[in-house]
């Protein structure tokens, strides 16, 4: 079932990519899309955690602007559009819309009972706001931006919740990410990793920022947190 619909809460339908694990059952994880839709490369993500035991479902948050939206960060053009896109997006829509997916995907028959999520830039924001309004049993958040706008909510945060940091982040400045940290350092259920000599994006497999050796622990430290919280 690689394309699926979901109805929002206000009753309209959108779509996601659902990626099944082999067994055809296990918990739930919500992967949350970067600027350029749910495209190959989140697929792709969702493919990976479907081979590692879940039901991986990247809903597509763009729906409200455009449906359908998947573009590569391969072009000036197509990051015209991505930001256009970044900068027309709801967030508080987009909350809604990843609570229809998480009522989604705990009706489904196959999920066998946990369901998390896990977020990239846009998705990284999206992922920490998850933690923080939801009650998914885990969350994770890559480089997310804008955080500092939502540090009120840290509080609120009662499940795990893992932040990988960029420390070269060019969205997310020194003084802004020492905010954050600070601010996340006073709830236990939150770890985060700082990535030194690494910007933005560093994780995105082809991207003009990816790091190997980065990814690589991050991507470790995701899945031994994941199955933690959401196996166990």
């Amino acid at each position: 079932m690689p394309d699926i619909k979901i109805t929002s809460l206000e009753g309209q339908e959108f779509g996601a990519y659902c990626a099944m694990p082999p067994a055809g059952r296990g918990p739930g994880l919500i992967v949350i899309q970067e600027i350029f839709g749910v495209n190959a490369n989140m697929r792709k993500i969702c493919d990976d955690f479907a081979a590692q035991g879940y039901i991986a479902i990247c809903p597509d948050l763009f729906w409200r602007q455009q449906p359908g939206v998947q573009i590569t960060d391969k072009t000036p053009e197509e990051w015209d559009r991505a930001f256009e896109l970044y900068k027309g997006f709801d967030a508080e829509g987009g909350v809604r819309d990843l609570l229809s997916t998480l009522a989604h995907i705990r009706k489904m028959p196959e999920c066998a009972g946990k369901v998390g999520a896990i977020g990239y830039c846009l998705g990284g924001k999206m992922a920490f706001l998850m933690a923080s309004r939801s009650d998914v049993e885990a969350s994770v958040g890559y480089y997310g931006v804008e955080l500092d706008k939502y540090l009120g909510e840290v509080h609120d945060i009662r499940m795990p919740l893992l932040l990988h940091i960029a420390a070269l982040d060019k969205y997310t400045p020194p003084d802004v990410r020492a905010k954050i940290l600070k601010s996340i350092a006073r709830n236990p259920v939150i770890t985060a990793y700082v990535y030194e000599g690494v910007d933005h994006a560093f994780a995105r497999i082809g991207g003009q920022n990816y790091n190997k050796e980065a990814a690589d622990l991050a991507h470790k430290r995701t899945e031994e947190f994941l199955a933690t919280n959401l196996k166990s």
